[in-house]
Formats: structure tokens, C-alpha cells, sequence
């Protein structure tokens, strides 16, 4: 299987990673012990290759993570606190309801506020989008320094950790065991973190060139152009995962910086159970050559 192909997320008490053809979720349960559970997938763009063509295919694949994220929770959940059950349905209204309140607080509020700033300072339209660009990447640092706070938010930045870590191990050739993970770095340039600050920052950019005066056009444009963000941000994200050219280690430096935020250091167990995950994947494709 081609290095590079595998990605993934931590869930409630364990891992999911996503190859091509695969899905595995690996969560240890109460008892202790490790449940894995495997599914097949068929991409978006192999169904409809129209899908796969550059910029577009930013949009696909986000899509597809939304999804595998919100099933593979809903399975550690159940896994992980069997008394407090809950179905896939309930768990996507819960994802699509912090999808829009993420879209509010990140994209539309600095709107909001620089208008209302603009109202006793002379901005112009460069000084109003540069000023709400600072207030997106705070707003997305604060809420993940806030966040971080929370005793069930460090342990999940841990599992996230740990998904890094046997990613970089498996990719690196190196031993599939918890203590040659524990030397593989925690830091990904293919994370969601990393993508998330991209579209933040890129956003800054985009938006520069439409500044239309009347607010409620400058909403509607902000949300409009969030797809195009979103696959402009995708290729360069790859790009930059594969490129060592000293203006990707550029890009890329900010979002692994901020992953020292979003992933902490994993111990044995939590290995453990990142590298059951992974095996569910490799084994089953590389036994069929894929």
C-alpha cells in the first residue's frame, strides 16, 4: 500500500483510521480489552471521477471525513460507554449542528465585529480584511486553547497523538510496536489541524478581493466561497506533505506548531490500540496486494 495513504482521528477512547479501500476503528473498552471493527469504502471519486479532478476533489474528501468521522464516533461511543448508547442519526445532528456553529463563530462573526469596528476607526476595505482575518485566527487558537482545558479533550489529544505516531511509524518502516511509535513524531503535515488553520489563513487572502460594503452581501460571499477555500486549501495541504522545498516547510510550519496543541503524548496502551486499527487496515490490503 502506497506510504502516505493512510489518515485518520482519534475518537472516545480510540483510534479510526482511513486507507482507500479500508476504515477501521480500534477502541479499548471498559473491560480493557481492544475491539476493532473494519468497513469497506468505495471513494467518491471513483464513483463519479468528475469528483477526483483538482480543487473539486478538496470538497469530496472533506465530505467523506465528516462522514467516516461521524460513524466511527458513533461506534466508540457505544464501544467505549455502552450505558449511555447512541445511534449514528443522533450523532450526525450533533456533528452538523457544530459544523454550523463552527462556520458562525469562525467565518461569519469577525464579519460581524470588524463592521462594527469599522464603525469608529477608518479601516478601509484592506484594513477591515486583514483585521478580520486576525480575528478568525484567534478566534480558532482561543477556542482550542479553551477547549484543551477539559480532562476527556486531553486524553482524545492523546489518541490523537497516538494516531500520528503509528501513521509515522508504519510510514517510516520501522517495527509495528508501541515503543518504536513512542519515537515517531506526533506532528503530521496531512492532519485536519493543519487544514483548518490553512483554510483560515487562505481565507484571508481570498476574501481580500471581495470586500462589498453592505454586510449582508459580504455573509452571503463569505459562505459562498467556503467550498472553493476548502479545495484551494486540499491541494496545497498536498503539496506541502510531499514537497521539501523551503516554501512548503513554510507553509507547513504554523500548522504543526499549532498540533503541538491539538495532540499530546500518548502512553503504551494508547498505542496499543492506534496500532490495532492500523493492523485491521494493512493486513487485510496487503494480503490482497493492494
Amino acid at each position: 500500500m502506497k506510504r502516505g495513504s493512510i489518515g485518520g482521528q482519534a475518537v472516545i477512547e480510540g483510534v479510526m483510521l482511513r486507507s482507500p479501500q479500508r476504515q477501521a476503528v480500534a477502541v479499548r473498552r471498559p473491560q480493557g480489552d481492544i475491539v476493532t471493527q473494519v468497513s469497506s469504502l468505495t471513494s467518491l471519486a471513483r464513483r463519479w471521477p468528475l469528483l477526483g479532478l483538482p480543487l473539486i476533489r478538496g470538497v469530496a474528501v472533506l465530505y467523506e471525513s465528516l462522514s467516516g468521522a461521524v460513524s466511527s464516533l458513533a461506534l466508540s461511543a457505544n464501544l467505549a460507554e455502552p450505558e449511555e448508547e447512541m445511534s449514528t442519526g443522533q450523532l450526525a445532528l450533533v456533528a452538523v449542528f457544530s459544523l454550523v456553529l463552527g462556520v458562525a463563530l469562525f467565518f461569519l462573526l469577525p464579519v460581524v465585529l470588524v463592521s462594527l469596528l469599522a464603525r469608529w476607526f477608518s479601516l478601509g476595505s484592506l484594513g477591515q480584511n486583514l483585521a478580520e482575518g486576525l480575528v478568525r485566527v484567534a478566534l480558532f487558537v482561543g477556542y482550542l486553547l479553551l477547549v484543551s482545558l477539559a480532562k476527556d479533550i486531553r486524553r482524545t489529544f492523546e489518541y490523537h497523538g497516538a494516531e500520528h505516531k503509528v501513521i509515522a511509524c508504519w510510514e517510516q518502516g520501522k517495527p509495528l510496536t508501541p515503543a518504536e511509535a513512542a519515537g515517531c513524531s506526533r506532528l503530521n503535515p496531512r492532519c485536519g489541524t493543519s487544514f483548518l488553520l490553512l483554510v483560515v489563513v487562505l481565507s484571508i487572502v481570498l476574501y481580500s478581493f471581495f470586500t462589498p460594503a453592505n454586510i449582508w452581501v459580504k455573509l452571503g460571499l463569505r459562505l459562498a466561497f467556503l467550498p472553493l477555500l476548502a479545495g484551494l486549501s486540499y491541494e496545497l495541504m498536498k503539496w506541502t506533505a510531499k514537497s521539501s522545498s523551503r516554501g512548503a516547510r513554510l507553509l507547513l510550519a504554523p500548522g504543526l506548531a499549532l498540533q503541538k496543541l491539538t495532540t499530546r503524548e500518548p502512553d503504551a496502551p494508547q498505542l496499543e490500540v492506534a496500532l490495532a486499527a492500523l493492523a485491521a487496515i494493512i493486513d487485510r490490503e496487503e494480503s490482497q496486494g493492494l
